[in-house]
């Protein structure tokens, strides 16, 4: 995989204020590719522009809510106009409600499923039309672990994920004739700022870590890692996939 490889490509990330999705784009504008970045707040997306830009990319920050289809078609119009048509969308954004389940309310459920799941599929049909018609174009969604193995406290979270899965595969089995791929990431734990929250928590680190047969978290870099895998070359007969980054979690 070469910066030649992917450069002059346009790759829109939603959820790219922080964490995976900031990570994400920064390793994409690094192999040369124009990268939109995406988020609800145009002011969060700040920090990411400044990275990318300070290493010599190009990053056009957008304001785009993922629940809201109105939203993401003025989002993408806006970074065609810009940029040009996307060749790579990321489906990044996505939050998570820890909460036993009989204690879950129906508004906590609605949101992190609108936001997981509901997103993807509308963002993923909005570009989509577009990459139909130009008979090109790539999917990564990002997933989780918790879509491919039961975590407690964790009933719309692991649900909207799971759901993810299977959006993927029915969007490859449906797009590969127009010379579409569409694939997800799963990830364990990452090192993140929002990960910590459960990480920190009493005995939680540890608790994961030994579950890994790696012996460790994920990196942002892992997860960027195999984003640009797909997104090049090299990934261009992989379709309708899960790549498990998990160290070896969800293979138990």
């Amino acid at each position: 995989m070469t910066t030649a490889a992917l450069s002059g490509q346009i790759a829109l990330v939603t959820g790219a204020s922080r964490g995976i999705g900031a990570g994400i784009a920064t390793a994409l504008a690094q192999e040369g590719l124009s990268v939109a970045v995406a988020a609800r707040k145009l002011e969060s997306l700040a920090e990411t522009v400044r990275v990318i830009e300070e290493s010599g990319g190009r990053a056009f920050p957008v304001e785009l809510d993922v629940t809201s289809a109105d939203s993401i078609r003025a989002a993408v119009e806006a970074v065609t106009a810009t940029l040009g048509p996307i060749d790579l969308l990321v489906n990044n954004a996505g939050i998570n409600i820890p909460r036993p389940t009989l204690e879950a309310t129906e508004e906590q459920w609605d949101q992190v499923i609108d936001t997981n799941l509901k997103g993807p599929f509308l963002c993923s049909q909005i570009v989509g039309r577009s990459m139909v018609e130009r008979k090109r174009g790539k999917i990564v969604n990002i997933s989780s672990a918790a879509g491919l193995i039961a975590a407690p406290e964790r009933a719309a979270y692991s649900s909207s994920k799971a759901g993810l899965i299977m959006l993927t595969r029915v969007l490859a089995l449906e797009w590969g004739p127009y010379g579409i791929t569409v694939n997800a990431i799963a990830p364990t734990f990452v090192e993140t700022e929002l990960a910590a929250q459960t990480l920190n928590l009493p005995g939680m680190r540890e608790y994961w870590t030994t579950r890994i047969p790696l012996g460790r978290l994920a990196t942002i870099e892992d997860v960027a890692g195999a984003v640009i895998y797909l997104a090049s070359p090299a990934g261009d007969f992989v379709t309708g996939s899960v790549i498990p980054v998990d160290g070896g979690l969800t293979m138990r």
